[in-house]
C-alpha cells in the first residue's frame, strides 16, 4: 500500500495546482528638481487568465519564481515627464484563485483575459515627494488553482468514478486498484446530440478525514468549489478501504461523503447533487439498492447505522438517484439524460432570474423618469 501510494503521489505531482511567487512592482523614476521634471511611475505585475496555460508551465518557465515590473525613467533635460515602466504579466490558467501570503484575496481568474494586480509600481519623484522615487509594492502571493466544471465526481476510492467518466465521456484516466485511484485531476466532455457539451471533472479519491487533508485532502476538495452541481458516486455493495478500516455501506458512504463536505466547507453540501450507484452488474445489486433507496427516503429512520461522527448536519437530497454499471455500459445514457436535464433546469432558473432583475431594473428607471 505504501508503495502504491508513493506512485501516485509522484504521479500527482505532475499536475501543479498551487504555486508561490514572489511580485515586486518597479521602482519610480528620479525626478528633475531645478525643471521640477517628474520620473515615471513604475510598472505593476499583474496575473492574467491566459488559454493553454498552466501551473506547471509557469514553474518550469521561471524556476525563480520571481516577477518584477520595470522602474520608471527618471526625468530629464530631454524628457521632463519620465517614460513610465513596463508591467509584468505572468500568465496563468482559468479557475485560479489569487491569494496574498497572509491569506487576503486579491481576485479571481474566472474567464481569459481576467487580470489581478498584485504589485502596483512605485511612484515617480515629483514636486509632492521632494522629487524622490518610491519603491514598488512587493509580498509573495499564491495561485491555488480550483478546477472549473459543471459537474464534479465526489466519490471513495474503488467507487468506479473513473470508469463512470470514461463510459460517460472522452476522457481517459489513469486508474489503479489501490488506494488513490485517481493520479491526477481530469476532466471529460459529455458530448450530445445537439452538440451541447457538459464538463466534468473526476477528482482524486477522498478518505476518512480528507476534511483535515488526510490523504489528498483539500487536494480534492479544493475544486469542488468551482463546479455547479456534484455528482455523487458509491458502489451499490459498500467498500472497505483496506483491512483495518470499518467496512461501509452505500448509504454509510454517501453520509460519510457529505459528511466529509460538510467539515471542509458547509456551503458544498447545498450544491445541487445527482446519486450515481455503480456496479450494478455486481451479485445481489437490486437488493442493495432498494435497501438504498429505502434509506435515502428516510435517513432520520436510519441513523443509528452510522457512527456519530459520520452523521452530517444535513442530509444530501439529490435530483436523481441512477443505478448504472460502467463495467458493461447498463444506465449511462439514461445518466447523461439525468445530467443534461438537471443542469437545464439551473440555467433556465437562472436565465429567469436575470430577466426578472432587468425588468424590475426598468420598471424603477421608468418610474423615476416619471
Amino acid at each position: 500500500m505504501v508503495q502504491f501510494s508513493r506512485i501516485c503521489f509522484r504521479k500527482y505531482g505532475n499536475f501543479v495546482d498551487n504555486l508561490r511567487l514572489y511580485v515586486q512592482g518597479g521602482s519610480g523614476g528620479m525626478g528633475l528638481p531645478r525643471l521640477g521634471g517628474q520620473g515615471g511611475n513604475g510598472g505593476d505585475v499583474w496575473v492574467v487568465a491566459s488559454k493553454n496555460m498552466t501551473l506547471r508551465r509557469v514553474k518550469d518557465k521561471y524556476p525563480k519564481k520571481r516577477f518584477t515590473g520595470t522602474a520608471g525613467a527618471n526625468s530629464s533635460v530631454r524628457s521632463l515627464k519620465g517614460e513610465r515602466g513596463e508591467d509584468q504579466e505572468i500568465f496563468a490558467p482559468v479557475g485560479v484563485t489569487v491569494t496574498a501570503d497572509d491569506g487576503r484575496a486579491l481576485g479571481d481568474l474566472n474567464a481569459l483575459g481576467d487580470r489581478v494586480l498584485v504589485a502596483k509600481g512605485g511612484h515617480g519623484g515629483s514636486p509632492y515627494s521632494a522629487f524622490k522615487p518610491t519603491k514598488g509594492e512587493f509580498q509573495h502571493i499564491r495561485l491555488d488553482l480550483k478546477l472549473i466544471a459543471d459537474l464534479g465526481l465526489v466519490g471513495f476510492p474503488n467507487a468506479g468514478k473513473s470508469s463512470v467518466l470514461t463510459a460517460l465521456s472522452n476522457a481517459t484516466p489513469q486508474i489503479g486498484s489501490y488506494a488513490f485511484t485517481t493520479l491526477k485531476p481530469e476532466i471529460g466532455k459529455l458530448m450530445y446530440k445537439d452538440h451541447k457539451q457538459i464538463s466534468v471533472a473526476d477528482l482524486p479519491g477522498l478518505i476518512e478525514g480528507a476534511h483535515i487533508n488526510k490523504g489528498m485532502g483539500h487536494k480534492f476538495l479544493k475544486h469542488v468549489e468551482r463546479t455547479k452541481q456534484l455528482l455523487f458516486v458509491v458502489d451499490v455493495c459498500g467498500f472497505q478501504l483496506a483491512s483495518k478500516t470499518p467496512f461501509r455501506s452505500a448509504f454509510g458512504a454517501v453520509q460519510l461523503l457529505t459528511k466529509e463536505l460538510e467539515l471542509y466547507n458547509d456551503e458544498l453540501t447545498s450544491k445541487p447533487a445527482l446519486l450515481v450507484v455503480n456496479k450494478m452488474d455486481l451479485p445481489e445489486a437490486e437488493d442493495k439498492l432498494a435497501q438504498l433507496q429505502e434509506q435515502l427516503q428516510n435517513p432520520d429512520e436510519f441513523s443509528d447505522l452510522l457512527p456519530d461522527n459520520m452523521i452530517p448536519k444535513n442530509y444530501m437530497t439529490f435530483r436523481h438517484v441512477v443505478p448504472v454499471s460502467a463495467s458493461t455500459g447498463f444506465g449511462i445514457e439514461h445518466l447523461k439524460s439525468c445530467i443534461r436535464k438537471s443542469l437545464d433546469e439551473d440555467e433556465a432558473t437562472a436565465t429567469k432570474a436575470i430577466h426578472h432583475d432587468r425588468l424590475q431594473a426598468l420598471r424603477q428607471h421608468s418610474q423615476k423618469r416619471l
